[in-house]
């Protein structure tokens, strides 16, 4: 079972001179020594530059900005309403790179995230609370995310509001999840943000521009798989998604993620994959499955 017991970490947000998206910003703890209580801690890299780390936010999942080159429908309203909510204004971007700030009015925000592990990219896998419900925290301390506490993060609003897809995975602890679960099975049920647009049970991909900005909106992990096998497609791999998803992780790349459903059944990614030609029907409820931690 995955502890509900999270560290709490201290510091500021910071847009500036980075790329945020819906589910991700970068992050300047007070105290950088504190990530060693994180499992994982050794993958942390902190920039030299400022310090800062980037954050993966816990259970959720927003349309994609910039996966490369490529992004999703409605990625860039889920990064604005994100950054507004956190409390930034007047951003303006770099005229050569759309994605990148120039500057923001503030141009940090203080916070704190909740964590106890960092993913294999060295991102602390975070909960994130605004400077008023931090404040009663101490730093360093580990705490237990209960329902009051997980009702206070911006990882529970952008679910709430249907900014981003409910993504779980198995280090997120059971009770988050039955939480996390409901209230965005509520926002679906409201065809609240991206479920309003999303056609993950069943999408037509024919290239890129199927599931691009002007595209289907499908969930992110979905739609990163997608754009991997579209590129390998176009250098010469025959056969469907599923094929590629096993034959990719043949090698040093795991992108077949083993899934459980319903917090017993264990299938691959691939098992959920129907492909008729160009049509492609995902066969599990995304409310009903949740990711194997790599």
């Amino acid at each position: 079972m995955s502890s509900p017991f999270y560290c709490i970490i201290k510091g500021s947000f910071i847009p500036k001179n980075y790329e945020p998206d819906g589910d991700s910003v970068r992050f300047i703890a007070d105290n950088p020594d504190l990530y060693q209580n994180l499992h994982g801690s050794y993958r942390i890299k902190p920039s030299r530059k400022d310090g800062s780390v980037q954050l993966r936010f816990e259970a959720v999942d927003a349309p994609e900005i910039h996966y490369g080159k490529a992004s999703q429908r409605f990625g860039d309203k889920a990064r604005d309403q994100l950054l507004a909510w956190m409390g930034f204004k007047n951003i303006q971007y770099f005229p050569n790179n759309p994605d990148r700030v120039q500057s923001s009015e503030p141009e940090t925000v203080r916070g704190a995230i909740l964590s106890k592990a960092a993913e294999a990219n060295g991102r602390p896998i975070s909960y994130i609370l605004l400077e008023n419900d931090a404040a009663p925290l101490k730093d360093g301390d580990w705490v237990r995310v209960d329902d009051a506490l997980l009702k206070s993060t911006i990882n529970y609003r952008l679910l709430d509001e249907g900014i981003a897809y409910y993504t779980v995975y198995t280090s997120t602890p059971f009770d988050h999840r039955q939480l996390l679960r409901k209230v965005a099975s509520q926002a679906r049920d409201a065809n609240r943000g991206v479920w309003e647009l999303d056609t993950t049970t069943e999408f037509v991909l024919v290239s890129q521009d199927s599931i691009g900005p002007d595209g289907q909106l499908i969930l992110p992990k979905l739609f990163r798989r997608c754009t991997d096998y579209l590129k390998d497609v176009d250098n010469g791999f025959q056969g469907n998604l599923a094929d590629w998803l096993i034959w990719i992780s043949g090698g040093s790349r795991n992108e077949n993620d083993r899934v459980i459903i319903h917090d017993y059944l264990e299938v691959w990614l691939s098992d959920l994959i129907d492909q008729r030609n160009k049509r492609i029907v995902f066969k599990a409820d995304m409310l009903d499955i949740m990711f194997m931690e790599k």
